[in-house]
């Protein structure tokens, strides 16, 4: 139970907080009367600023509206103005550009231009918005005149501008580079840099806004004159200044060019006359031939033109790969591409077509002297072929995107080149063999032969050609295996043509050498030819070449020298047997001789002297052109006869056979020799 102070406590403390309760309370209530009164306040406020927002937005609206149409219609009015404006432009324009039509293009492309577009937005203008109007016509007629004028202009700046390149420019283009301490790039300016803008913005704007082509047809009409006529002039240039010992002088660029080149001059591509220089050289050794009775054009006798005449082509065929290059770099730029290939084709046929006429001349007059037997004018083929194959990568590179026909023209000359080279090989190696002996014709000396020295040196100047003559031989091989020849193939088959013009040569000169009535003549002959063939054959690395397919070549054409040389010292016997120990008489010492003893021993000596003088009077006419071979066969003799005679000698010199020993004993032993050393040279 709780004591009753503790409840009263208790009570004082619960009455306490529900008064306090009571004041919150109380102040709650005025606060949300406050608050009531507030709202109410507010929504007052409210009620009326809506009804004030209200009346304004009634007021507004209407004005805005109204000022929005205002300012459409404004817009539209100044619309419709711009493009009044505008119409009536058009409408000038044939006013405004007349004169600047009139006056052409010339020295004001850029304004010309302008003008044009002006006009042609004119007549797009009237043909959309008023087809029947005169204003078109009148347009239309002056955008034609323009266009006819740009057209003008066009060929006009071509015409003007398009020159001739130089032949001392075109032999820097095509010169090698590779004898240049410095290497310098040679570029050609077809046009100046000015004139060029100036007509490829012709040119894009006929294309773009003129509709037209006919400018094209100008353009390769130009350039391929230009082109033409650089080449015709190279080869004028050649016949001008050419002479045989070089071709024309390729100074420096012209922009450098004073008085002193720095160039070397151009190498000539055709050596022909390599061989012929070889000929000179083997002349001066003793080994040349003199003329005697081939029917085979000589080839010492090679007119100089042909050189200048096959330098020229060599040289023009490059020009014109180079050329041409330069010619389509210029053409990208002013013609559009997908007309390019067919322009450049156009551009080019008039040069092509006189270089493949020109070659085919070179076929034909080839042909013909195969028929005269004229193989030096052949010759002339070989250096061209060998440039046309190394050059055809570059030609088909340039002419790569023409027609088909214009592609085939260069394999096709190659074609006709080698057929007739292959031809002329064959007849040359038949006429070897079957030119005729005839004796009027015969080095009456028994040198070497003209036919002999005509061969070696056509095959001389194979070597500087083996490819080229291999691929020729090669070409006319029907087997499988030649359709896809190697160089070891034509090389082997080269080889084994030369081997067939030697053994065709070997047995004509044996027919020939039947025509001499003196063995001994003929034997000389025989020797100074296979002599000449052997020596020219090492020093010319012929004898390699013979060696693909013959190893035994060098030993055999020895043996038939030493041969020949056995077959002359037997003319000699009829001099040294009248002397020769084993037909001498046995005569006793002291014993008296008889009559008929007496007489043999003056037979012995009337036979050897008259013996000696009548082969020396013969054999000094005779000619043995090796000076080594000359120094040896005498030696060789002189040791044999001095031999005999010095034994015969010394048997009967003190014999007393005769009151007049002197009648018969007319020369000492050292005589006999001296008069040997005298054969074979007719200024003795």
């Amino acid at each position: 139970m709780i004591p009753p102070q503790e409840a009263s406590a208790r009570r004082r403390e619960i009455e306490e907080k529900l008064k306090q309760e009571e004041e919150t309370l109380s102040f709650i209530r005025d606060s949300l009367e406050k608050s009531d009164q507030l709202t109410k306040n507010m929504v007052s406020i409210l009620s009326s600023f809506e009804s004030r927002l209200m009346k304004l937005e009634n007021s507004i609206i209407p004005v805005h509206k109204q000022t929005e149409n205002l300012q459409r219609l404004q817009e539209n009015v100044e619309k419709t103005l711009s493009c009044l404006d505008h119409v009536i432009s058009y409408y000038h324009v044939a006013s405004d550009t007349e004169k600047i039509i009139r006056e052409g293009p010339t020295g004001r492309l850029e304004e010309y231009l302008e003008s044009m577009a002006k006009i042609q937005k004119a007549v797009e203008y009237f043909q959309d918005n008023s087809p029947d109007s005169p204003e078109l016509n009148k347009v239309k007629l002056l955008f034609e005149r323009g266009k006819e004028s740009l057209e003008s202009e066009f060929r006009s700046l071509m015409t003007r501008h398009s020159k001739v390149v130089s032949p001392v420019l075109i032999l820097d283009l095509i010169s090698g580079d590779d004898e240049l301490e410095v290497q310098e790039d040679v570029t050609l300016e077809h046009l100046p840099e000015s004139v060029l803008q100036d007509v490829v913005r012709i040119s894009r704007w006929l294309v773009e806004y003129g509709r037209n082509q006919d400018f094209m047809n100008v353009y390769y009409q130009i350039r391929s004159s230009q082109l033409d006529r650089s080449i015709k002039g190279l080869k004028e240039h050649f016949r001008k200044n050419s002479s045989s010992s070089g071709v024309p002088y390729s100074p420096a660029i012209p922009n450098k060019r004073k008085d002193t080149p720095t160039k070397k001059p151009v190498k000539r591509p055709g050596t022909i006359r390599k061989a012929q220089n070889l000929l000179k050289q083997y002349s001066q050794h003793g080994l040349d031939g003199k003329k005697g009775g081939s029917n085979l054009i000589p080839l010492e006798g090679r007119d100089d033109m042909l050189d200048v005449e096959t330098d020229a082509y060599i040289h023009c065929v490059s020009a014109f790969v180079k050329l041409a290059q330069s010619e389509y770099h210029l053409l990208m730029d002013i013609i559009p591409e997908h007309h390019q290939k067919k322009t450049f084709d156009s551009l080019i046929q008039d040069a092509l077509d006189g270089l493949m006429l020109e070659g085919e001349n070179i076929v034909s007059a080839a042909r013909k002297a195969i028929i005269r037997h004229d193989f030096s004018t052949v010759l002339t083929v070989f250096p061209i072929l060998r440039h046309l194959k190394q050059t055809k990568p570059e030609f088909d590179q340039v002419l790569q995107g023409t027609a088909a026909s214009t592609k085939n023209k260069l394999p096709g000359l190659i074609t006709s080149m080698e057929t007739i080279g292959a031809k002329a090989l064959e007849d040359f190696a038949d006429n070897i063999k079957n030119d005729p002996d005839k004796e009027y014709n015969m080095p009456k000396d028994g040198t070497v032969h003209e036919l002999t020295s005509n061969a070696i040196l056509f095959l001389q100047q194979l070597l500087d050609f083996q490819e080229t003559a291999g691929a020729m031989l090669a070409s006319q091989e029907t087997s499988s295996s030649a359709t896809s020849y190697s160089s070891e193939f034509s090389k082997r088959l080269l080889s084994t043509y030369i081997c067939k013009v030697l053994g065709n040569l070997q047995l004509n000169l044996l027919s020939k050498s039947k025509v001499y009535e003196d063995p001994a003549l003929s034997a000389i002959f025989l020797h100074n030819n296979y002599n000449y063939i052997l020596k020219s054959l090492e020093k010319s690395e012929l004898i390699q070449l013979v060696a693909v397919t013959q190893k035994t070549a060098e030993r055999s054409y020895r043996e038939h020298i030493e041969q020949q040389i056995q077959t002359y010292q037997r003319s000699w016997l009829k001099v040294t047997d009248y002397i020769a120990e084993k037909s001498l008489p046995i005569f006793q010492p002291g014993v008296k001789l008889r009559d008929k003893e007496r007489q043999m021993i003056k037979e012995r000596f009337k036979g050897f002297n008259d013996g000696l003088e009548e082969l020396c009077k013969i054999q000094k006419a005779w000619a043995i052109p090796d000076t080594e071979q000359r120094d040896k066969i005498r030696q060789a003799q002189k040791n044999i006869v001095k031999d005999t005679y010095g034994a015969f000698l010394h048997r009967y010199s003190s014999v007393p056979f005769t009151k007049n020993p002197e009648k018969y004993i007319k020369y000492r032993v050292e005589q006999v020799g001296d008069m040997i050393d005298r054969l074979f040279d007719t200024s003795a």
